[in-house]
């Protein structure tokens, strides 16, 4: 198990010296489940803790963050820029002409 999340790989490339990657599986989510992992993780920082052996330092990595995916072409603010090709030729069409006749 904790090989797979060492190296990040999917379920299926787990080694066969470990077993069927299915019961690997199985095992991994019913202590998760259960709740063996968090106990075990409390544990492990508690003792490392006392010994001094923990440094309790957050590091935050943006590259987690992800924008929305409608955010990636959102409306700045401002003046518009550019219009539809259809708007644009509605308006030639209703201007009047610049012709001896406008006049």
């Amino acid at each position: 198990m904790l090989w797979r999340l060492r190296t990040g790989a999917p379920w299926r490339d787990l080694p066969e010296r470990y077993g069927p990657w299915q019961t690997v599986y199985e095992r991994f989510a019913r202590w998760e489940a259960d709740g063996t992992w968090a106990k075990l993780l409390e544990h492990v920082q508690v003792c490392d803790d006392a010994a001094g052996r923990v440094e309790w330092t957050v590091a935050v990595d943006s590259t987690v963050n992800r924008a929305h995916q409608h955010a990636a072409g959102a409306r700045k603010k401002g003046p518009q820029t550019g219009t539809n090709w259809k708007i644009r030729a509605a308006r030639r069409r209703a201007r009047p002409s610049a012709g001896p006749e406008a006049g």
